[in-house]
Protein backbone atom coordinates (compact mmCIF):
# COMPACT_ATOMS: atom_id res chain seq x y z
CA UNK A 1 0.00 0.00 0.00
CA UNK A 2 0.71 3.45 -0.55
CA UNK A 3 1.96 6.01 2.17
CA UNK A 4 -1.39 7.83 2.70
CA UNK A 5 -3.33 4.20 2.97
CA UNK A 6 -0.69 3.15 4.91
CA UNK A 7 -1.11 6.21 7.71
CA UNK A 8 -4.45 5.83 8.00
CA UNK A 9 -5.33 1.94 8.61
CA UNK A 10 -1.86 0.39 9.95
CA UNK A 11 -2.53 -0.35 13.49
CA UNK A 12 -6.20 0.94 13.01
CA UNK A 13 -8.68 -1.74 13.54
CA UNK A 14 -12.67 -1.38 14.48
CA UNK A 15 -13.33 -2.10 17.82
CA UNK A 16 -14.97 -5.32 18.20
CA UNK A 17 -16.34 -4.27 21.71
CA UNK A 18 -18.16 -1.79 20.56
CA UNK A 19 -17.61 -0.95 17.04
CA UNK A 20 -16.04 2.33 17.59
CA UNK A 21 -13.90 3.53 14.34
CA UNK A 22 -11.41 5.86 16.53
CA UNK A 23 -9.83 3.54 18.76
CA UNK A 24 -10.60 3.49 22.45
CA UNK A 25 -8.18 4.54 24.83
CA UNK A 26 -6.41 2.08 27.18
CA UNK A 27 -5.59 3.42 30.68
CA UNK A 28 -5.79 0.05 33.06
CA UNK A 29 -2.66 -0.45 34.13
CA UNK A 30 -2.92 -4.51 34.28
CA UNK A 31 -5.38 -7.18 32.75
CA UNK A 32 -7.03 -10.24 34.31
CA UNK A 33 -6.16 -13.53 33.92
CA UNK A 34 -8.61 -16.62 32.62
CA UNK A 35 -9.28 -19.41 35.14
CA UNK A 36 -5.73 -21.39 33.78
CA UNK A 37 -3.60 -18.39 34.84
CA UNK A 38 -3.37 -17.27 31.38
CA UNK A 39 -3.33 -14.32 29.69
CA UNK A 40 -5.82 -14.74 27.05
CA UNK A 41 -6.03 -11.54 25.89
CA UNK A 42 -2.04 -11.08 24.99
CA UNK A 43 -1.84 -8.24 27.96
CA UNK A 44 -0.19 -8.91 31.54
CA UNK A 45 1.10 -5.64 32.92
CA UNK A 46 0.65 -2.17 31.20
CA UNK A 47 4.76 -1.88 31.30
CA UNK A 48 5.03 -5.12 29.17
CA UNK A 49 2.61 -4.04 27.06
CA UNK A 50 -0.62 -2.02 26.05
CA UNK A 51 -3.28 -2.00 23.21
CA UNK A 52 -2.53 1.31 22.21
CA UNK A 53 0.85 0.71 22.24
CA UNK A 54 0.46 -2.28 20.28
CA UNK A 55 -1.24 -0.37 17.20
CA UNK A 56 1.40 1.99 17.07
CA UNK A 57 4.06 -0.08 17.12
CA UNK A 58 2.55 -1.88 14.44
CA UNK A 59 1.76 1.14 12.50
CA UNK A 60 5.06 2.26 12.56
CA UNK A 61 6.58 -1.14 11.29
CA UNK A 62 4.11 -0.92 8.55
CA UNK A 63 5.08 3.22 7.59
CA UNK A 64 8.74 2.32 7.55
CA UNK A 65 8.85 -1.44 5.70
CA UNK A 66 10.30 -2.52 8.92
CA UNK A 67 9.32 -5.89 10.93
CA UNK A 68 8.80 -4.16 14.47
CA UNK A 69 8.72 -1.58 16.46
CA UNK A 70 9.15 -0.35 19.78
CA UNK A 71 7.56 2.78 21.00
CA UNK A 72 9.55 4.51 24.08
CA UNK A 73 8.45 7.69 25.90
CA UNK A 74 11.21 9.82 24.32
CA UNK A 75 13.32 9.75 21.15
CA UNK A 76 16.01 10.35 23.77
CA UNK A 77 14.53 7.05 25.89
CA UNK A 78 14.74 5.41 22.25
CA UNK A 79 18.38 6.39 21.65
CA UNK A 80 19.39 4.88 25.50
CA UNK A 81 17.51 1.73 24.54
CA UNK A 82 19.27 0.59 21.24
CA UNK A 83 22.68 1.81 22.69
CA UNK A 84 22.38 0.05 26.28
CA UNK A 85 21.72 -2.87 23.89
CA UNK A 86 25.47 -2.53 23.27
CA UNK A 87 28.11 -3.76 25.37
CA UNK A 88 31.10 -1.85 27.52
CA UNK A 89 33.56 -1.48 25.46
CA UNK A 90 31.81 -1.31 21.79
CA UNK A 91 32.69 0.75 19.54
CA UNK A 92 30.21 3.55 17.77
CA UNK A 93 31.04 6.25 14.93
CA UNK A 94 28.18 8.70 15.17
CA UNK A 95 28.42 12.28 13.28
CA UNK A 96 30.01 15.54 14.52
CA UNK A 97 26.79 17.42 13.69
CA UNK A 98 23.91 15.53 14.93
CA UNK A 99 21.08 16.91 18.17
CA UNK A 100 23.07 17.54 20.88
CA UNK A 101 21.04 14.97 23.40
CA UNK A 102 22.33 12.26 21.08
CA UNK A 103 25.66 13.68 21.63
CA UNK A 104 24.96 13.76 25.64
CA UNK A 105 24.46 10.24 25.67
CA UNK A 106 27.22 8.98 23.91
CA UNK A 107 29.67 11.21 24.92
CA UNK A 108 29.38 11.75 28.89
CA UNK A 109 27.13 9.34 30.14
CA UNK A 110 27.98 5.99 28.20
CA UNK A 111 31.21 6.68 27.72
CA UNK A 112 31.34 6.72 31.45
CA UNK A 113 30.10 2.98 30.88
CA UNK A 114 32.05 1.83 28.63
CA UNK A 115 30.77 2.81 25.34
CA UNK A 116 33.46 4.03 22.54
CA UNK A 117 32.43 6.89 20.32
CA UNK A 118 34.09 8.38 17.44
CA UNK A 119 32.65 11.43 16.06
CA UNK A 120 33.41 12.12 12.35
CA UNK A 121 32.07 14.04 9.39
CA UNK A 122 29.08 11.67 7.93
CA UNK A 123 29.18 13.41 4.84
CA UNK A 124 32.54 12.34 4.50
CA UNK A 125 32.59 8.65 3.67
CA UNK A 126 36.80 8.28 4.16
CA UNK A 127 36.68 9.72 7.48
CA UNK A 128 33.77 7.18 8.26
CA UNK A 129 35.74 3.98 6.85
CA UNK A 130 39.57 5.89 8.63
CA UNK A 131 37.19 6.14 11.84
CA UNK A 132 36.23 1.75 12.18
CA UNK A 133 37.66 -0.36 14.95
CA UNK A 134 37.94 -4.23 15.36
CA UNK A 135 35.15 -3.38 18.02
CA UNK A 136 32.84 -1.35 16.06
CA UNK A 137 29.32 -2.40 16.61
CA UNK A 138 27.12 0.69 14.67
CA UNK A 139 27.35 3.70 13.03
CA UNK A 140 24.50 6.32 13.72
CA UNK A 141 23.74 8.53 10.53
CA UNK A 142 21.01 11.44 11.34
CA UNK A 143 20.58 13.22 7.97
CA UNK A 144 19.10 15.47 7.74
CA UNK A 145 21.19 16.65 10.85
CA UNK A 146 20.77 19.17 13.77
CA UNK A 147 21.67 22.29 13.49
CA UNK A 148 23.72 22.20 9.85
CA UNK A 149 21.45 20.11 7.77
CA UNK A 150 24.25 18.14 6.45
CA UNK A 151 23.03 15.00 4.17
CA UNK A 152 24.82 11.61 4.54
CA UNK A 153 24.86 9.62 2.02
CA UNK A 154 22.84 6.27 3.52
CA UNK A 155 23.63 3.14 1.49
CA UNK A 156 27.30 4.11 1.43
CA UNK A 157 27.35 4.53 4.72
CA UNK A 158 25.42 0.90 5.52
CA UNK A 159 27.75 -0.66 3.05
CA UNK A 160 30.96 0.02 5.28
CA UNK A 161 29.18 -0.72 8.19
CA UNK A 162 28.34 -4.14 7.30
CA UNK A 163 31.57 -4.77 5.83
CA UNK A 164 32.91 -4.34 9.32
CA UNK A 165 30.22 -6.28 10.75
CA UNK A 166 28.61 -3.32 12.43
CA UNK A 167 24.81 -2.10 12.50
CA UNK A 168 23.41 1.02 10.66
CA UNK A 169 20.99 3.25 12.80
CA UNK A 170 19.72 5.93 11.19
CA UNK A 171 17.75 8.64 12.90
CA UNK A 172 14.93 9.33 10.81
CA UNK A 173 13.26 12.01 12.33
CA UNK A 174 13.39 15.07 10.62
CA UNK A 175 12.94 13.70 7.37
CA UNK A 176 9.89 11.31 8.59
CA UNK A 177 8.50 7.85 6.14
CA UNK A 178 7.36 10.06 4.10
CA UNK A 179 10.91 11.72 2.61
CA UNK A 180 13.27 9.05 3.39
CA UNK A 181 13.06 4.97 3.31
CA UNK A 182 16.37 4.01 5.19
CA UNK A 183 16.07 0.34 4.99
CA UNK A 184 15.75 0.42 1.19
CA UNK A 185 19.26 2.24 1.79
CA UNK A 186 20.29 -0.50 3.42
CA UNK A 187 20.14 0.70 7.36
CA UNK A 188 19.07 -1.89 10.28
CA UNK A 189 17.28 0.57 12.61
CA UNK A 190 15.41 3.43 12.21
CA UNK A 191 15.23 6.07 15.12
CA UNK A 192 12.29 8.51 15.76
CA UNK A 193 11.70 11.30 17.86
CA UNK A 194 7.75 10.69 17.35
CA UNK A 195 7.62 13.94 19.46
CA UNK A 196 8.23 16.00 16.10
CA UNK A 197 6.11 15.13 11.99
CA UNK A 198 4.75 11.82 13.33
CA UNK A 199 2.64 13.15 16.14
CA UNK A 200 2.66 16.18 14.40
CA UNK A 201 1.02 18.96 16.39
CA UNK A 202 3.72 19.60 19.52
CA UNK A 203 1.62 18.08 22.04
CA UNK A 204 3.32 14.61 23.18
CA UNK A 205 6.42 13.41 24.12
CA UNK A 206 7.55 9.99 22.40
CA UNK A 207 9.95 7.90 20.49
CA UNK A 208 10.44 5.14 18.60
CA UNK A 209 12.82 2.26 17.46
CA UNK A 210 12.00 0.30 14.18
CA UNK A 211 13.80 -2.63 13.23
CA UNK A 212 14.34 -4.00 10.06
CA UNK A 213 14.45 -7.66 10.98
CA UNK A 214 13.09 -9.00 14.47
CA UNK A 215 16.13 -10.28 15.60
CA UNK A 216 18.32 -10.81 18.79
CA UNK A 217 19.57 -7.19 18.43
CA UNK A 218 16.09 -5.91 18.65
CA UNK A 219 14.72 -8.38 20.97
CA UNK A 220 17.72 -7.02 23.52
CA UNK A 221 15.85 -3.17 22.93
CA UNK A 222 12.55 -4.89 23.80
CA UNK A 223 13.71 -6.09 26.91
CA UNK A 224 15.43 -2.66 27.84
CA UNK A 225 12.31 -0.91 27.00
CA UNK A 226 9.90 -3.27 29.04
CA UNK A 227 12.08 -3.35 32.30
CA UNK A 228 13.84 -0.57 31.98
CA UNK A 229 10.24 0.36 31.91
CA UNK A 230 10.52 4.01 29.60
CA UNK A 231 7.56 2.68 27.89
CA UNK A 232 5.36 5.48 25.70
CA UNK A 233 2.14 5.69 27.53
CA UNK A 234 -1.45 4.80 26.35
CA UNK A 235 -2.89 8.31 25.49
CA UNK A 236 0.66 9.35 24.09
CA UNK A 237 0.73 6.27 21.56
CA UNK A 238 -2.75 7.41 20.85
CA UNK A 239 -2.30 11.19 20.46
CA UNK A 240 1.16 9.63 17.98
CA UNK A 241 -1.20 7.11 15.87
CA UNK A 242 -4.06 9.94 15.52
CA UNK A 243 -0.97 12.49 13.83
CA UNK A 244 0.59 10.18 11.68
CA UNK A 245 -3.14 9.77 9.62
CA UNK A 246 -2.67 13.05 8.45
CA UNK A 247 1.68 12.69 8.23
CA UNK A 248 1.87 12.54 4.20
CA UNK A 249 -0.38 15.67 3.58
CA UNK A 250 1.34 17.41 6.52
CA UNK A 251 4.83 17.09 5.50
CA UNK A 252 4.00 17.99 1.97
CA UNK A 253 2.88 21.22 3.14
CA UNK A 254 6.13 21.67 5.26
CA UNK A 255 8.16 21.01 2.21
CA UNK A 256 6.56 23.38 -0.10
CA UNK A 257 6.42 26.07 2.79
CA UNK A 258 10.34 25.22 3.17
CA UNK A 259 10.95 25.38 -0.04
CA UNK A 260 9.75 29.02 -0.62
CA UNK A 261 11.18 30.62 2.42
CA UNK A 262 14.78 29.17 1.66
CA UNK A 263 14.52 30.75 -1.24
CA UNK A 264 13.77 33.92 0.13
CA UNK A 265 16.43 34.20 2.71
CA UNK A 266 18.56 32.85 0.30
CA UNK A 267 18.56 36.33 -1.68
CA UNK A 268 18.31 38.74 1.35
CA UNK A 269 21.25 40.96 1.91
CA UNK A 270 20.97 40.27 5.99
CA UNK A 271 21.43 36.45 6.06
CA UNK A 272 25.17 35.08 5.19
CA UNK A 273 24.67 31.82 5.01
CA UNK A 274 21.56 29.40 4.42
CA UNK A 275 21.42 25.51 5.23
CA UNK A 276 18.24 23.76 3.43
CA UNK A 277 19.24 20.67 1.31
CA UNK A 278 16.59 21.60 -1.24
CA UNK A 279 18.27 24.21 -2.72
CA UNK A 280 20.64 23.82 -5.43
CA UNK A 281 23.92 25.89 -3.77
CA UNK A 282 23.72 22.81 -0.79
CA UNK A 283 26.82 21.16 -0.90
CA UNK A 284 24.64 17.67 -0.34
CA UNK A 285 21.98 18.44 -2.77
CA UNK A 286 22.75 16.09 -4.94
CA UNK A 287 22.82 13.15 -2.08
CA UNK A 288 19.58 14.81 -0.59
CA UNK A 289 17.61 14.37 -4.15
CA UNK A 290 18.91 11.08 -4.60
CA UNK A 291 17.52 9.49 -1.14
CA UNK A 292 15.01 11.53 -0.58
CA UNK A 293 11.21 12.41 -1.78
CA UNK A 294 11.52 16.44 -0.86
CA UNK A 295 13.62 17.92 1.16
CA UNK A 296 11.71 18.37 4.56
CA UNK A 297 10.63 21.17 6.53
CA UNK A 298 13.65 22.54 8.61
CA UNK A 299 16.38 24.95 7.50
CA UNK A 300 19.12 26.85 9.60
CA UNK A 301 20.33 30.41 8.74
CA UNK A 302 23.71 32.76 9.90
CA UNK A 303 22.32 36.50 10.68
CA UNK A 304 24.93 38.29 9.22
CA UNK A 305 26.74 40.31 12.65
CA UNK A 306 26.96 38.37 16.24
CA UNK A 307 24.84 36.66 19.01
CA UNK A 308 22.61 39.71 19.32
CA UNK A 309 21.64 40.25 15.58
CA UNK A 310 20.53 37.11 15.41
CA UNK A 311 18.49 37.49 18.23
CA UNK A 312 16.77 40.73 17.50
CA UNK A 313 15.91 39.18 14.23
CA UNK A 314 14.45 36.73 16.30
CA UNK A 315 12.89 39.01 18.47
CA UNK A 316 11.07 41.09 15.86
CA UNK A 317 8.94 38.03 14.60
CA UNK A 318 5.52 38.11 15.12
CA UNK A 319 4.40 34.50 13.36
CA UNK A 320 7.25 32.51 14.28
CA UNK A 321 7.38 31.75 17.76
CA UNK A 322 10.35 31.29 19.86
CA UNK A 323 10.55 27.53 20.94
CA UNK A 324 12.51 24.55 21.07
CA UNK A 325 11.04 21.68 19.22
CA UNK A 326 10.02 21.31 15.25
CA UNK A 327 7.56 19.56 13.07
CA UNK A 328 4.42 21.16 14.33
CA UNK A 329 1.67 23.19 12.57
CA UNK A 330 3.26 26.38 13.82
CA UNK A 331 6.60 27.98 12.74
CA UNK A 332 9.24 27.76 15.05
CA UNK A 333 12.66 29.59 15.69
CA UNK A 334 15.71 29.21 17.63
CA UNK A 335 18.56 30.14 18.83
CA UNK A 336 20.04 27.29 18.85
CA UNK A 337 23.59 27.50 20.31
CA UNK A 338 21.87 29.13 23.04
CA UNK A 339 20.79 26.17 24.48
CA UNK A 340 23.65 23.40 23.39
CA UNK A 341 26.63 22.97 25.44
CA UNK A 342 29.28 25.55 26.17
CA UNK A 343 31.58 23.86 23.25
CA UNK A 344 28.79 23.77 21.03
CA UNK A 345 29.91 23.75 17.44
CA UNK A 346 26.38 25.48 16.32
CA UNK A 347 27.47 29.15 14.98
CA UNK A 348 26.16 31.79 17.51
CA UNK A 349 24.62 34.13 14.67
CA UNK A 350 22.55 30.69 13.41
CA UNK A 351 18.59 30.10 13.92
CA UNK A 352 17.02 27.07 13.31
CA UNK A 353 13.31 27.26 11.88
CA UNK A 354 10.95 23.90 11.90
CA UNK A 355 8.74 25.83 8.68
CA UNK A 356 4.79 25.03 10.00
CA UNK A 357 1.93 24.98 8.22
CA UNK A 358 0.79 28.44 7.53
CA UNK A 359 0.81 30.25 4.44
CA UNK A 360 4.29 30.71 2.75
CA UNK A 361 3.75 34.66 1.87
CA UNK A 362 2.69 35.66 5.16
CA UNK A 363 5.73 33.36 6.72
CA UNK A 364 8.19 35.54 4.35
CA UNK A 365 6.66 38.98 5.38
CA UNK A 366 7.11 38.23 8.95
CA UNK A 367 10.96 37.18 8.27
CA UNK A 368 10.83 40.64 6.08
CA UNK A 369 10.14 42.79 8.52
CA UNK A 370 12.31 41.45 11.26
CA UNK A 371 15.38 41.29 9.02
CA UNK A 372 13.94 44.79 8.06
Amino acid sequence: MKIETLAVHAGHTVDPATGAVAPPICLSTTFERAEDGTFSKGYFYSRLGNPNRTALETCLAALEGGAAAAAFASGAAATMGILQALAPGDHVIAPIDAYHGTTILLRDILGAWGLETSFVDMTDLGAVERAIRPRTKMVWVETPSNPLLTVSDIASIAGLAHAARARCVVDNTWASPVLQHPFELGADLILHSTTKYLAGHCDVLSGAVVAKKDGEFFQRIRLIQMQGGAVAPPFDCWLVLRGIRTLPYRVRGHCQNARRVAEFLSRHPRVEAVYFPGLPTHPNHAVAAKQMEDFGGMMSFQVKGGKEEALAVAAKLRLFIRATSLGGPDSLIEHRASIEPPDTRTPWNLLRISVGLEHPDDLIEDLAQALA
